[in-house]
């Protein structure tokens, strides 16, 4: 079968493909060296639309081949070249269209396209460049690495191969070519590192300094810049030296670092990182067909495999779910902010007016109960804002007026008196927060908004003895701030609809993910995550040894074990929000003796680390009271899953978030569930916990599955 007619069958499978064209133009080279053809990506779309490849895209850049090629064989052009829209190069193979496949020859016929028609670019009779002019991903990435040679763009601002994030291997050029570029260390972090590292970027210096590009020039001229030395290469006046690849011990040393990498991040539970590293350690011979086999394989393996379904499923989650919050009041209802009020200094309170000041701009007004932990706050926040000009990601007139804005005082009448919005982050008591909420509602504007960081109890509760609780709104941020994106918006039983408008409208300044929640006891998260470490902790109690309890959740290839994140978060704080959801829940939720006994003890967490990996603290296994029911990995395990599932059931029945989507986008962005997952719900589905625990699915078919 031909190019044309593999890509001409799938573009049947792809009814919605935003195509891309590929322009191609000439131009004569400066210093005389000759005619050169030049292919431009574009779909037509405004330059901040993402350029893609599915079958009708690569059938027009195989079409501009075929300009070339013949060009190139009259001897009418002396190179070729090809580059994208303005900030724009390419960002790989349309996910849209991907998911909607739905058998495995189809699947690789799209491997087996991008194969076909990307190594024609190398296979042509003149020396062929790739011009990384601005973000590339994926496919976007592999078209280049089938060019003989790269520049790249210093204004370029996110490079990546994320294929392995996804559920997916780069199959088309990047788990062969790469390695054999730059060496397999370097490739292995670029494949494997970086895309489980939740999915980090290079920027375009990055790219330079990894060998990827060749060359790398100034934004503001890059295509000229590009051309004046694509030039110079064609004359002989500027030679290309590539380094050595070392194909010894050091090509299996770099790929046993990846099985070390891919172990330590998902625990063997997810197959896509294991297949790349197959095909990297296979390339190791140099042999770039054999490797692109390989690679038609995998992806169809792995497209029909519930990780990628899974994957593609969370990736939308976050690009537009995420972006268009579920049952958010009209924007149009919100009001401005123009002054932030922060009750507290402590850590989180410091953090959180830092993040306003960053992102708002505005003045950030911190008060609490005496001048040395107000003074101890604002410095924080300058502190920080000093790291930051440090690093030049400010410069010295931003941090001059970042600094002039943020502020602190003891009197509450004389901070937040013309405040907008006033976030509270004091102690988790409902007491405590009451009270503070009377004082500022006693000095602030009518129209201010007050919110609270509370990460479990009621807001509705919380406003019950204001004279306008229709203005409070919950506002629970995560651990760390300035990391975790999912920013919780609780809407109180009297919260008005220009209250919630103005929450979200901040949220959307603070560049966060904000999801409607429901006012219920620990709203997603925290309630989801506190039934999952409490059938953990319930298990350690009945007699199951603390090491086999840990690894039976290993295959979910979570971030970090349940008793790691209890160390992160803080036994007290954890004992607090089972506290609050035993009371709530006092049937399904239960206070663990022993974990209450870690924190009277003042311990920080179950481990030790002198050995440098975890190992249970011998206080606290003094401290440890067992029962005598000894439980198997695969019993716990799904002892663990079905409570999970029988809690997110529960609070669809009641409604704490619109849909299952909502749960899964918490979980992604508010606790670093890995986009292999989905979340949580697909992996449900997918394990049969689901329909055993709830007698159903939580998503409709299709949805992160293969479709019927």
């Amino acid at each position: 079968m031909s190019t044309t007619e593999l890509l001409k069958g799938a573009a049947e499978l792809f009814p919605d493909e935003v195509v891309t064209s590929a322009h191609v133009r000439h131009l004569d080279l400066p210093f005389g060296a000759g005619r050169f053809a030049l292919i431009t990506l574009d779909n037509g779309f405004d330059h901040t639309k993402p350029t893609t490849f599915g079958p009708q895209s690569l059938a027009n850049l195989n079409t501009a081949i075929d300009q070339v090629e013949a060009e190139a064989a009259a001897g009418d052009i002396v190179g070729v070249g090809i580059t994208g829209k303005p900030f724009i190069f390419a960002v790989g193979a349309d996910l849209k269209g991907v998911e909607l496949l739905k058998n495995h020859d189809d699947a690789l016929a799209i491997g087996k396209g991008g194969h076909e028609v990307f190594k024609r670019l190398s296979a042509l009779a003149v020396p062929t460049f790739a011009y990384y002019n601005g973000a590339a991903m994926g496919g976007g990435v592999e078209v280049g690495l089938h060019c003989r040679y790269r520049t790249v763009s210093k204004a370029l601002p996110a490079f990546s191969l994320p294929e392995v994030f996804l559920g997916l291997v780069p199959g088309w050029g990047g788990c062969t070519i790469l390695p054999n570029l730059i060496g397999a260390d370097k490739a292995v972090s670029v494949i494997i590192e970086n895309s489980l590292n939740q999915n980090k970027q290079l920027k375009g210096q990055q790219v330079y300094d990894l060998g990827i590009a060749d060359a790398i020039f100034e934004g503001a001229d890059f295509l000229e810049q590009s051309l004046l030395w694509t030039a110079q290469v064609l004359k002989g006046d500027v030679e290309v030296e590539r380094p050595v690849i070392d194909r010894g011990e050091a090509w299996d040393q770099a790929v046993a670092k990846g099985r070390f990498i891919a172990d330590s991040k998902v625990h063997g539970a997810a197959p896509a990182a294991y297949r790349a590293l197959d095909i990297i350690a296979a390339a190791k011979n140099g042999d770039l067909q054999q490797g692109y086999d390989a690679e038609d394989v995998a992806l169809a393996d792995l497209i029909m495999g519930g990780e990628l379904r899974a994957g593609i499923y969370a990736f939308n989650l976050v690009q537009k779910r995420g972006k268009r919050p579920a049952g958010a009041p009209d924007k149009n209802l919100a009001r401005p902010v123009t002054k932030v009020g922060v009750v507290g200094a402590g850590l989180m309170a410091s953090q959180l007016a830092l993040l306003f000041l960053r992102r708002l701009e505005v003045p950030v007004v911190l008060t609490d109960i005496d001048q040395e932990r107000v003074d101890k706050g604002v410095g924080y926040v300058q502190a920080e804002i000093d790291k930051l000009l440090g690093k030049g990601r400010i410069n010295q007139d931003k941090a001059n007026r970042l600094k002039a804005l943020v502020s602190g005082v003891l009197d509450k009448a004389e901070g937040f008196s013309d405040a907008d919005f006033i976030i509270e982050a004091v102690f988790e008591e409902i007491g405590v927060k009451q009270q503070v909420f009377a004082e500022v509602e006693a000095v602030a504007p009518a129209h201010a908004i007050l919110a609270t960081n509370t990460s479990s109890l009621s807001v509705s509760e919380m406003a019950s003895k204001l004279k306008n609780p229709e203005r409070v709104v919950g506002f629970h941020f995560f651990n760390p701030v300035a990391v975790l994106p999912l920013l919780e918006i609780v809407r109180g039983e009297q919260t008005d609809d220009a209250s919630l408008a103005t929450a979200f409208a901040v949220a959307k300044k603070l560049k966060k993910t904000a999801v409607l929640v429901k006012d219920a006891p620990a709203f997603v998260v925290n309630r989801i995550l506190t039934r999952f470490m409490g059938e953990v902790q319930n298990v350690i109690d009945e007699g199951t040894p603390v090491e086999v309890a840990e690894k039976a959740v290993e295959p979910l290839g979570l971030p970090m074990s349940p008793l790691v994140l209890l160390e992160l978060v803080g036994p007290a704080i954890g004992l607090h929000v089972s506290e609050t959801l035993n009371r709530a829940f006092p049937d399904r939720f239960k206070v663990s003796s022993n974990l209450k006994a870690v924190v009277d003890a003042g311990k920080r967490g179950f481990y030790v680390y002198d050995s440098g990996k975890p190992e249970l603290d011998p206080e606290v296994a003094a401290l440890l009271k067992q029962g005598d029911t000894v439980l198997t990995e695969e019993q716990v395990r799904a002892r663990v899953l079905d409570a999970v599932a029988e809690e997110i059931g529960l609070m669809l029945d009641e409604g704490v978030v619109a849909e299952a989507q909502d749960i899964d986008l918490c979980l992604i962005t508010g606790a670093g569930w890995p986009f292999h997952l989905g979340g949580i719900t697909p992996y449900l589905d997918r394990e049969g916990v689901s329909e055993r625990v709830n007698g159903k699915k939580f998503l409709a078919p299709g949805v992160a599955s293969v479709p019927a």
